[in-house]
């Protein structure tokens, strides 16, 4: 499925479609490919719109969520988005809490998967080795329930992001950034409807974490799927799209005029 990538002063994004925004966030590593069944099934409905994070652009010293979320906020300025769907997995469900907090006005819902913000587990007991392409494939076939969802495609990404030295050392930058920016105490405080979607063999955010973001924001609905780990949108994308189209659509029926 090739998209044309735009290009608009600093920023890189894809935009398919028409209608309120639906924006998706993807994270530490994150591609296209994650999103690809969600693109396709919303965007006869919806503006869907995929800004490419510079995880790698930035420099080390704003190599972090906080970092990322001005990325997105000046993104969101520029392309003058209004009632927006704020969709983020993993890495980039932090930058969305992040800039939820920070910028509400724009955001009309809030959509988590896979969120890191409360707690999540590194890539495991060692950081990838440098070059070792066995080692690489099991670590991203660990995050996913079922090993095949790691597509050849997918560990490729991974290997080439982790087989250049620079790149590893801003992926830990990251990944430091999003363990010490822990938004417990603030969660409280987002009133757009909220949606979670959980697998529930995920074991970078365990479905632990799903239960205490929903206990934590106050207009919010979990949804855990079963055999599904990490990127739920990739990995079970037909009953992900199902509880999305769902939510949105409850939404739109709230917002209409009697």
């Amino acid at each position: 499925m090739n998209y044309e990538i735009k290009h608009q002063d600093k920023f890189k994004y894809i935009e398919e479609g028409e209608g309120e925004p639906l924006l998706l966030l993807h994270g530490l590593f994150g591609a296209l490919s994650n999103f690809k069944d969600l693109i396709e099934y919303f965007k006869p409905k919806y503006k869907v719109v995929v800004p490419m994070l510079p995880l790698f652009d930035l420099d080390i010293f704003h190599t972090s969520v906080g970092g990322l979320e001005k990325h997105v906020h000046k993104f969101i300025e520029m392309r003058g988005y209004e009632n927006i769907h704020l969709l983020g997995n993993s890495l980039g469900g932090h930058v969305a809490l992040v800039h939820i907090l920070k910028h509400p006005g724009r955001i009309k819902s809030l959509i988590l998967t896979g969120s890191s913000g409360l707690f999540e587990n590194g890539m495991g007991d060692s950081y990838p080795k440098r070059g070792d392409y066995e080692y690489i494939k099991k670590k991203t076939q660990l995050t996913l329930y079922d090993p095949n969802t790691a597509t050849k495609e997918l560990v490729d990404e991974v290997f080439e992001i982790t087989n250049n030295r620079l790149k590893v050392i801003k992926i830990i930058a990251l990944a430091k950034s999003a363990i010490r920016n822990n938004l417990g105490e603030e969660l409280n405080q987002i009133k757009q409807p909220t949606l979670l979607i959980w697998g529930n063999n995920d074991t970078i955010t365990p479905p632990f974490v799903g239960k205490e973001f929903n206990r934590l924001i106050p207009n919010s609905e979990l949804h855990f799927v079963d055999k599904c780990g990490h990127a739920p949108m990739m990995e079970v994308p037909d009953e992900f799209n199902r509880i999305l189209d769902g939510f949105l659509q409850k939404l739109s029926v709230v917002s209409q005029p009697s």
